[in-house]
């Protein structure tokens, strides 16, 4: 037996980190909306209180029979493999983040991987409501940086027509149909995903919820006549605390990272309110000129928010710019991120 000692510290320096990047984007909306004029013929409304108070004109959705959130996830994911030019067996892991999966008790993302022909991933689904992006990168990222798969496909995709009550006025305006998708790979340059700041705390849960339908409140003609199975959402503790939470989030990443604000290139917040995105900007003493929305066309998308943000703005990203991600869900959930885009 050798007597020789390895020095581990020199194996671990000589060792180069992988870092984990987006390489590619999708996105796809429905092309039918109910506008805020509809609303009105709806509930009790007006397209000028529902646009000073949330900033929404328009919120996408999916009308055909006999489609549901698979097929916007699908829809995304074949607009990114277009684009990247993307061969679908290459792809590791296929992972959906949403809230209205089409099953309850069958995952989406076994679905979405079968139709878009990535025979060699397996697949699985993050539910962490509006943060689910978020949480769906921190683990798409962790499993690239591990070494142990090459490419991940990540998508944000929810049918939120599908649990909105059109009668109730607090949720029927903010709400709508969407999904984006990102493909995160090893980094061939020193840009990449960088860091994250994310939380939950359930003393929220109430806050924010579909009462029925899980095991505590299981289906039944109760809860159908109490409408148990639509959302649900206190908006001014919900507001609060989604100002508070997403802006110290961001201010930990600002802070941890010895970042100048004026360094930032983009802040991507969960399109959820115009004016909890407005007081988050001002929390953290952010110029407006940097913040990106697409929330007066397409409202809440949910999960899908961040990515189709990503997807309108891409032409936007330069390789280098510093870009914060903020979101805020049920759960309650929340966080931040920081990345440096990775290509032009």
């Amino acid at each position: 037996m050798s007597n020789d000692i390895i020095d581990v510290s020199m194996i671990s320096n000589n060792t180069k980190k992988i870092k984990a990047a987006i390489t590619a984007i999708g996105g796809y909306v429905p092309e039918d909306f109910i506008s805020n004029k509809d609303l009105e013929k709806m509930v009790d409304t007006n397209d000028e209180w529902i646009t000073a108070r949330t900033g929404i004109k328009k919120r996408r959705i999916l009308k055909e029979k006999g489609k549901a959130t698979s097929y916007l996830a699908i829809k995304a994911a074949n607009d990114l493999i277009k684009k990247k030019k993307l061969e679908p067996d290459t792809i590791d892991l296929v992972i959906v983040s949403t809230i209205t999966p089409d099953f309850h008790g069958a995952s989406t993302s076994p679905t979405v991987a079968s139709q878009i022909n990535a025979s060699n991933a397996y697949a699985f689904d993050i539910n962490a409501a509006c943060s689910g992006f978020l949480y769906g990168m921190s683990t798409a990222t962790s499993y690239i940086e591990s070494g142990r798969y090459k490419k991940v496909l990540l998508i944000g995709a929810d049918m939120m027509s599908s649990i909105v009550d059109y009668t109730d006025r607090s949720t029927s305006i903010l709400f709508g149909d969407g999904a984006g998708a990102v493909l995160i790979e090893p980094s061939k340059n020193e840009f990449g995903w960088e860091d994250e700041f994310l939380r939950s705390d359930g003393v929220g849960a109430d806050w924010l919820k579909i009462k029925a339908g899980g095991s505590l409140y299981p289906t039944s003609k109760e809860t159908f006549e109490k409408k148990w199975h639509y959302i649900t959402q206190d908006g001014k503790t919900v507001f609060k605390s989604a100002v508070s939470e997403m802006a110290n989030a961001t201010e930990q990443i600002i802070i941890r990272n010895k970042l100048d604000r004026n360094d930032i290139k983009y802040l991507l917040p969960h399109q959820a309110n115009k004016r909890i995105i407005d007081a988050t900007a001002e929390k953290i003493n952010l110029d407006k000129n940097k913040v990106l929305m697409n929330i007066e066309e397409y409202g809440n998308t949910t999960a899908a928010t961040i990515p189709l943000l990503m997807h309108d703005y891409e032409s936007n990203f330069k390789k280098g710019d510093k870009i914060i991600l903020a979101a805020f869900g049920a759960g309650l959930t929340w966080g931040a991120a920081y990345l440096t885009w990775a290509y032009n």
